[in-house]
Order: C-alpha cells, then sequence, then structure tokens
C-alpha cells in the first residue's frame, strides 16, 4: 500500500476522483445543463439505464404487463450516466438526487414523479395491487426484505463493486473489507433462501425484484468480471437456485435488457416503446439493418 493518508481538517474539492466515474463524480447537487426530457405516448415514462438499480424498474413493469396489467405500459428513455444525463435539468427535476431509475406517471393528473428504486417498486406494487402480498405478515416480510436490500446494497456496488473493478488502483484493505461484507450478505440470503422459495416465503414479490439485479447478478456473472469467482458464488447453493429461476422468468429475461448499452448485442434495447421492439429493435437486429 502507498504511504497513509491524513486527511485535512477541512475537505476541498481540488482534483478528480479518479476510478471509472471520475468525471460524473462531484460534490454539489442540481443541473449542470438545460435539457428537457421525452415524453414519449405510454402511461410511464422510465429514465433509467441498465444497472443493476435501473433493472428493477424495467423488470417490474415488464412482470405487471405479463400478469395482465395493460395500464402499465411505459417508454423507456435511455440516460447515459457516464455523459452525465442525469444532469440535465429535466432528469433532476424527476430526480432531485440525479441517479437512475427515475419515473414518471402520467396517468395522474398533474404527472407524479416517484424516484429511487425502492419507492418505485412500492409505488407500482401499492397502485396495480401487484407483486406485494396481501397477508400483513408476509407483507411485512417482504417490505423487510426490500429495505435491507436498500440499505445493503450500496456495501456490495459502491463498496465491493467500486474497490474491486472500478478503483483506479487495487488496495488490499478496502477490497478485503467489503469483499467480507459481500460474502456475508451472501450467506444472510442463502440461510433465507434454505428455507423459502423466495425473500417473502412462497411468493414472488418486489423483494426478489429488488434484490436479483444485485445478488442473483453476482452470482450468475453478469456483475464486476471475475467477482463470481473471486466470492467463490458456487458455494451459495440456495441463492444459486433462486437466481436460476428468476433468471428464467419471460419478464425479467425482458426487462433486465431494457436501457442496456453493455454486453452482447441481442441483449441491449436501448430504448423501449412497445413490446414488439424486444424481437425488433435490440442492437443486433439494429446492426443488420444498417
Amino acid at each position: 500500500m502507498t504511504d497513509s493518508y491524513t486527511p485535512p481538517r477541512v475537505w476541498t474539492w481540488d482534483k478528480a476522483s479518479g476510478g471509472a466515474f471520475a468525471n460524473i463524480n462531484r460534490p454539489v447537487a442540481g443541473s449542470t445543463h438545460d435539457k428537457e426530457l421525452p415524453v414519449g405516448k405510454h402511461p410511464f415514462q422510465l429514465y433509467s439505464l441498465a444497472t443493476p438499480n435501473g433493472q428493477k424498474a424495467a423488470i417490474m413493469l415488464e412482470e405487471l404487463l405479463e400478469a395482465g396489467h395493460s395500464d402499465a405500459e411505459y417508454d423507456a428513455w435511455l440516460i447515459r450516466i457516464n455523459e452525465g444525463d442525469q444532469f440535465s435539468s429535466g432528469f433532476v427535476a424527476v430526480n432531485p438526487n440525479s441517479k437512475i431509475p427515475a419515473l414518471m406517471d402520467h396517468s395522474v393528473a398533474p404527472p407524479r414523479r416517484v424516484f429511487e428504486s425502492g419507492a418505485i417498486l412500492l409505488y407500482l406494487a401499492e397502485k396495480f395491487g401487484a407483486f406485494l402480498p396481501s397477508d400483513p405478515a408476509k407483507r411485512t416480510e417482504a417490505l423487510s426484505w426490500l429495505f435491507w436490500q436498500m440499505g445493503a446494497g450500496p456495501l456490495l456496488g459502491g463498496g465491493f463493486g467500486h474497490f474491486y473493478a472500478y478503483a483506479p488502483e487495487k488496495y488490499e484493505y478496502p477490497i478485503n473489507r467489503y469483499t467480507m461484507e459481500a460474502k456475508r450478505q451472501l450467506d444472510v440470503l442463502n440461510h433465507r433462501l434454505a428455507e423459502n422459495e423466495y425473500m417473502a416465503g412462497d411468493e414472488y414479490s418486489i423483494a426478489d425484484i429488488a434484490i436479483w439485479p444485485w445478488y442473483g447478478g453476482i452470482v450468475l456473472g453478469r456483475n464486476y468480471e471475475g467477482a463470481a469467482e473471486f466470492l467463490d458464488v458456487a458455494s451459495y447453493e440456495h441463492v444459486n437456485r433462486w437466481a436460476k429461476q428468476i433468471d428464467d422468468r419471460a419478464a425479467v429475461k425482458r426487462g433486465r435488457i431494457v436501457n442496456k448499452v453493455n454486453g452482447p448485442l441481442e441483449e441491449q434495447l436501448h430504448e423501449r416503446h412497445d413490446a414488439s421492439e424486444f424481437e425488433t429493435r435490440t442492437q443486433d437486429k439494429l446492426q443488420q439493418e444498417s
């Protein structure tokens, strides 16, 4: 490790932080430029990117449509966070925290904004009466696991993921610290799923939709190259069973590729405005046409 760092009495922002997201990290809020967000024809307008947090909202909307809730139709607009789209005046008006995903519900007047992925899942579940158990005990369990993910996820992503995959230099201490926590979290899930089919019990719910993109992504080898082997994810038998079970859901297959801009071309649907586009507008199809 390099020489130890002594923090100043008062921190000042005088240089970029380095790493994969250095060009967008900043210690102030608000917009950096004026730009309105596009609005499509459907009741819901999703502004997102297919990070694990972004996948939650698209999967939920696809699950609602799969379950027959036609009023859940949506347009999904790509927000390129590496280019600072989340700091436009239009996006900040929908989410003052400048993080994806953000949702506008145009089925109500005036249109209603919803930001933070957990809030979006809960809002849609309550609006449509779906994917949140009606039994009070099961509902409480689902909400507890939903909020578990809200608290645990930053330690997996901003902690382990950052220092393992994105930091400009590799340091043993933070990697060990967050690896220990990531494995502890996987063990928490493994114990829960050893006795239950889904996180809330026997019902698939918004708890699963929230947790799967992060922890399912890890055990399926999709998040942070090399992390599955590094974390020995094969040892978490019940998490693997659950992750594969959810991965096989038709709505999950669709939702996880909405606003996706990396990986196999057939798994990239940059924008979504109609259900037919999963068959006609993925990047492999568009490149064949050009």
